[in-house]
């Protein structure tokens, strides 16, 4: 049966890219399109070829997956909350003199290693191409978000000899963000 082959090839090349719960659905769309091909009268190898065409690539249907991804709208999310919240703990950070704080010399270098990783995990996940490494990568960040935005705020808090206003402001902007992640991660992670 050439038909149901040719069709089981196109989805042997989403199963390549997408997860098997995206696919499953994908091959009961495509089942019904040649089921409704063969209807109008086509043999199967013509309604098999009819239905994939009618869904189009496998590499544009993943793009198409990827592009729509919960992990790529939340990573697009986070890099634009991340400068303004970055904003708000640099002016507090001045503000509160925090360069005269008791700080081991190595915190800054192992915070600012973690904040360029989950830049980067940020950005992949916003731009890849692959929809299983913008899941990963979204999930990963948001995971990396929260711990960085937890770890500054308790810090801080800890340390400051003082509650500012622009302490505080830093530290609320970093809560909603952290929920924000840990709320989005299994979904960043499923797609």
């Amino acid at each position: 049966m050439p038909g149901p082959r040719l069709i089981g090839d196109y989805l042997a090349q989403l199963s390549a890219e997408l997860p098997a719960r995206i696919v499953d659905e994908l091959a009961d769309g495509l089942d019904e399109t040649y089921r409704c091909y063969l209807g109008q009268g086509l043999d199967q190898d013509a309604a098999a070829r009819a239905a994939v065409a009618e869904f189009g690539e496998p590499r544009v249907v993943a793009a198409a997956f990827t592009g729509a991804s919960s992990g790529r709208r939340t990573a697009r999310r986070l890099l634009a909350a991340g400068p303004v919240v970055g904003l708000c703990w640099a002016i507090a950070l001045i503000t509160a003199r925090a360069w005269q704080w008791p700080v081991p010399l190595m915190a800054p270098v192992v915070l600012g290693v973690a904040l360029i990783t989950v830049i980067g995990l940020l950005a992949a996940a916003a731009l890849g191409r692959q929809y299983r490494l913008v899941c990963r990568a979204a999930a990963a960040a948001c995971a990396g978000t929260a711990i960085l935005d937890m770890t500054v705020a308790s810090t801080v808090l800890a340390i400051a000899p003082a509650l500012m206003w622009p302490v505080a402001v830093a530290v609320a902007l970093s809560a909603g963000r952290s929920g924000f992640a840990v709320r989005s991660f299994s979904r960043a992670l499923l797609g």
